[in-house]
């Protein structure tokens, strides 16, 4: 064994490993921060922003996923996986409130465990869109919503496989759970006020009809 030929390999590769990392950091960033402000622009009903800002992390996660190839080490290292879980919650967001198909990991080009923990995430995101439309009395479109929260914490708590596979996906499970219960009460008292008002509305009616 050379020393200095093994110094100067073992120098090249971890040159080349760092400048991997260097690329892929700042790129997962910029995905993540793009796909939070599709987010942001999906609740405030900009969604050819949101298009737009998913787009853009998508260009991002491409730019820093494409350096780490060779790098197997760096691309799993935890922030890639980050920024394709984020990007996968900005898409089923989307998806959620335009009233599209919610797309699948394969479609998406993320892995399984960024893709259902996205999910879990997206499920916050449809109760703060619940309580908007709540807001503003769309108790139905309220409920179709909820129904699709439902069926997508149905999915999630079928996967029972271990944490270090699932990127801790059952903690996120279960805050979607609990996030469900409580939008599934919310809904039961707007159900409830809104049957109280046209109760009583009806009977107003009722006792102007008796007055004329």
């Amino acid at each position: 064994m050379d020393p200095d030929h093994l110094s100067d390999a073992l120098h090249e590769r971890f040159d080349a490993k760092t400048a991997a990392r260097e690329k892929a950091l700042p790129a997962a960033r910029r995905s993540i921060r793009a796909a939070a402000n599709a987010i942001r622009a999906v609740h405030r009903a900009e969604l050819v922003t949101a298009r737009s800002l998913i787009a853009d992390s998508r260009a991002a996660l491409d730019d820093g996923t494409d350096g780490v190839t060779a790098h197997p080490d760096v691309r799993f290292a935890g922030y890639l996986l980050d920024a394709e879980k984020e990007y996968a919650e900005a898409n089923l967001t989307y998806a959620l409130v335009s009233g599209e198909d919610l797309p699948a990991p394969d479609v998406l080009g993320v892995g399984d465990a960024p893709y259902l923990n996205g999910m879990a995430e997206t499920i916050g995101e449809g109760r703060r869109h619940i309580l908007d439309l709540l807001r503003i009395g769309d108790v139905e479109k309220a409920e179709r919503i909820l129904a699709t929260l439902e069926d997508m914490y149905g999915l999630l708590v079928t996967m029972d496989y271990p944490d270090a596979i699932t990127m801790n996906l059952r903690r996120s499970t279960d805050v979607a759970r609990s996030l469900i219960e409580k939008t599934r009460g919310d809904l039961s008292i707007a159900f409830v006020q809104r049957d109280l008002h046209d109760a009583l509305e009806r009977h107003a009616r009722l006792v102007e009809g008796d007055q004329s």
